[in-house]
């Protein structure tokens, strides 16, 4: 088969398999092409390390380390899935190895400046329901912005108060949330109801056409009630998840329960929440030691 007809392949593989969130997809769609016209330019008649090797060689210079792991991680999904189905004999990609990133800390609001941003979003009129109605939940879950705008009306239970999530893989977990958020959320639903838009299957969170409401229409939201409310932190939509894991852990959370609300598959991934909590950890060395 012709290269780009395995990828065509592969993007559906993503969908059918994978069960990638949209997001994932798009990226790796665009790794996947920018490497195939680079095979096609440069005739190469082998897809191998050797020709990884070149590819990384053209582009790197042009790139963030972050942005060039993630190209060398979609490439190596590629081959991965292309040995699965027989069209190369060896994975070589294998061999490859991904740069060294920097390890950032996750940014967050203090437990002061979410309250201030959640209490800021206007109340009147069925947008601004709609908005409290979302910032709500994913604070009060630690939900990924995607995974939010994923819920359909019959995910959520408000009497039960938790919410179905499908998260990274197609994986599905159930997420408690609080008092704050079922409030939000019954305001929201009643208008949902008042309207016609009512019905299990439907999205829950809809835009003024009635559709899904889009991830880069949620972080517009976001940015403009962050300059309104004054909080002028440089925090996208996945700081309020990382303000949720930090705020748990500072008040006495496990890390087993975070990982498992935040939906990691590996612990090591949820560990770097205690390096942002070391202030909790200092202000309670500072009042317990005797000799400080």
């Amino acid at each position: 088969m012709d290269i780009r007809q395995i990828a065509q392949e592969f993007y559906r593989y993503l969908d059918t398999e994978k069960g990638v969130l949209p997001n994932t997809k798009r990226a790796y769609m665009s790794d996947i092409e920018f490497f195939i016209d680079f095979i096609e330019k440069n005739r190469y008649k082998t897809l191998d390390h050797h020709a990884i090797r070149a590819y990384i060689v053209s582009v790197y210079k042009n790139l963030k380390k972050s942005s060039l792991s993630r190209k060398i991680s979609s490439i190596k999904v590629f081959f991965k899935f292309m040995k699965k189905k027989g069209y190369i004999r060896e994975n070589t990609a294998i061999i490859i190895k991904n740069p060294k990133l920097e390890k950032h800390l996750p940014k967050f609001y203090t437990i002061d400046e979410i309250f201030h941003f959640l209490d800021y979003l206007p109340r009147e009129g069925w947008i601004n329901i709609r908005n409290r109605a979302i910032f709500e939940l994913m604070y009060s879950t630690g939900i990924r912005a995607q995974e939010a705008l994923n819920i359909n009306i019959d995910d959520v239970h408000i009497q039960g108060m938790w919410v179905k999530v499908r998260g990274k893989g197609g994986k599905e977990r159930i997420l408690p949330f609080g008092e704050k958020a079922k409030t939000a959320l019954e305001l929201y639903m009643d208008w949902i109801k008042q309207v016609g838009r009512y019905a299990p299957e439907r999205p829950l969170f809809i835009n003024f056409r009635g559709s899904r409401l889009s991830y880069r229409g949620l972080l517009k939201i976001m940015k403009k009630h962050q300059l309104r409310a004054g909080l002028f932190k440089d925090l996208a939509l996945h700081g309020i998840r990382h303000s949720f894991a930090t705020h748990m852990l500072d008040g006495g959370a496990d890390l087993r329960s975070i990982q498992e609300l935040l939906g990691h598959s590996r612990l090591s991934t949820t560990q770097k929440y205690t390096h942002v909590s070391m202030d909790k950890l200092m202000e309670t060395y500072d009042k317990s030691h005797p000799r400080r």
